[in-house]
């Protein structure tokens, strides 16, 4: 058929059978196409009118693959919540293909809900519509946003009805990333008690990834640890830096190549509190907005100790060596989150710091429980008409927000207004609207899911036509709590 790509092998399967398991395609008796991503089709060398035939979609549904010997599903392990959980593995996805951009970059195609793997537990392997739109819409205003991300190709329709709540309808999402290798596959790997385990992981995803690292010898997986620590630290402060809050930062979804991925109880803040979490499951706020950094380097922690056998020849070798290479994250985290701030601010980075003003910026949006991502964008469109007053409206006491302008006012000469356009987005994938869409997807009206997409593609951009998506939750709109979709 015309434009069909060619059969190719995953480079996956390189690795030990212990990382990766057969699993069978999947099987709908109806499909049907919600929505195809064609720009990052485009990127990946597929032809459009080829995706939308029968072919396509049932290679993006997980009924056939484009690999030479079918899909599989990876392998790994995690700490959830803090708590070791042993194996745990693609339960409800697969990797069906790799693709190559125009740089040269090999990107994986990896399926979510396409049905049960050896890795389900007592799990239907399934994915309801809501939650694949979820991550699609979230996903995709990230990588608008310019964080690192996995990104959405597709989301299909299989014709099932699948029980969570009640019945809703099933999907499966297709999303690609250059690798889905996470510190839990490093975890899996040590538990196996085979340091070769480790060791052919750790080359597989050096050679993926870093191209730069040496060759040989315990300062190649000592390059490697702190690539990631560094991708890491860089990747938590754009996520705080727009206020998003990921909701279950557990080993298995940290992604080593330093992309945001597993966009289950994800939100973004709305009325500001440091504290603040969404996921249902995420009790003890171990996963606020304000403990991401933290809970990014407790989990390179845990892939330090993986690696412990290549980083050294003893025990007190490899030790030093881990310590080194972690010690970059808080330092570069710090850096990048006064940078993003300071961009935020229209201040220098030097300024930012002086008498704890971020600080005390972060304590006045509380106390006058300020919306985050108005804020900053209200600040940014009154420098040029020197008209405070939309900002201090945002202030439910306005006394705080006036003591707050006063303070900036002083620490400010010449508003960088160019970088605060730019770190600013004047719109972002608010959680209610986020509900209203796939509310209205389980209904058969992918209205309001698309034009979503449409107002989230260009965050920066002065759109009138999108207006309505810059405006915060009213009383009865506000999102309290976000599931995980499983």
């Amino acid at each position: 058929m015309t434009g069909k790509p060619a059969l190719s092998d995953l480079s996956y399967r390189a690795l030990p059978n212990f990382f990766y398991s057969e699993v069978p395609v999947a099987k709908y008796e109806k499909i049907k196409p919600v929505i195809l991503n064609e720009r990052l089709a485009k990127e990946l060398g597929f032809e459009k009118k080829w995706l939308g035939t029968l072919d396509g979609l049932s290679v993006l549904s997980g009924q056939s693959s484009l690999a030479v010997e079918g899909p599989i599903a990876m392998a790994y392990g995690g700490h959830q919540f803090g708590h070791w959980s042993g194996m745990l593995g693609d339960g409800r996805a697969m990797l069906v293909a790799e693709r190559k951009d125009a740089a040269g970059h090999l990107h994986e195609l990896h399926l979510k809900g396409s049905g049960q793997t050896p890795y389900s537990r007592r799990g239907d392997g399934k994915a309801t519509l809501g939650s694949a739109i979820r991550e699609y819409i979230v996903s995709e205003a990230m990588h608008a946003l310019g964080v690192p991300t996995s990104r959405s190709l597709s989301v299909i329709l299989t014709g099932e009805k699948i029980i969570r709540d009640g019945y809703e309808p099933g999907a499966v999402l297709c999303r690609t990333a250059r690798s889905h290798i996470r510190v839990g596959t490093f975890q899996i790997a040590a538990a196996s008690g085979d340091s070769e385990n480790v060791k052919a992981l750790a080359d597989f995803a050096i050679d993926r990834l870093e191209p730069s690292a040496p060759k040989y010898g315990p300062e190649r997986y000592g390059y490697f640890l702190e690539q990631v620590s560094a991708r890491q630290a860089e990747l938590v402060a754009k996520w705080m830096g727009f206020g998003f809050i990921h909701g279950v930062m557990n080993t298995d979804n940290m992604c080593v190549s330093g992309e945001t991925i597993d966009y289950g109880p994800c939100a973004f803040i709305d009325e500001f509190h440091p504290g603040k979490t969404f996921s249902s499951i995420d009790r003890n706020g171990r996963y606020a907005w304000n403990r991401q950094a933290e809970m990014a380097h407790w989990n390179l922690m845990r892939l330090a100790e993986s690696l412990l056998p290549l980083l050294g020849q003893d025990e007190e070798m490899q030790m030093q060596a881990a310590e080194q290479h972690l010690n970059i994250f808080v330092p570069k985290f710090e850096a990048a989150f006064q940078q993003i701030m300071a961009n935020k601010l229209g201040l220098s980075r030097n300024t930012i710091n002086d008498d704890d003003f971020l600080n005390e910026t972060f304590k006045a949006m509380t106390l006058a429980k300020v919306d985050f991502t108005l804020f900053f964008r209200r600040l940014t469109q009154q420098i040029a008409v020197n008209d405070f007053t939309p900002l201090l409206d945002l202030f439910r006491d306005r006394k705080i927000g006036e003591a707050w302008l006063s303070l900036w006012k002083s620490r400010v000469s010449n508003p960088d207004l160019e970088a605060m356009q730019a770190a600013n987005p004047i719109i972002i994938a608010r959680n209610h609207r986020v509900e209203e869409a796939i509310a209205a997807a389980n209904n058969s009206d992918f209205d309001p899911f698309k034009k979503l997409l449409a107002a989230i593609s260009s965050p920066f951009q002065e759109r009138p036509e999108f207006a309505d998506f810059e405006v915060p939750p009213s009383e009865n709109e506000i999102v309290h709590q976000t599931f995980c979709g499983t």
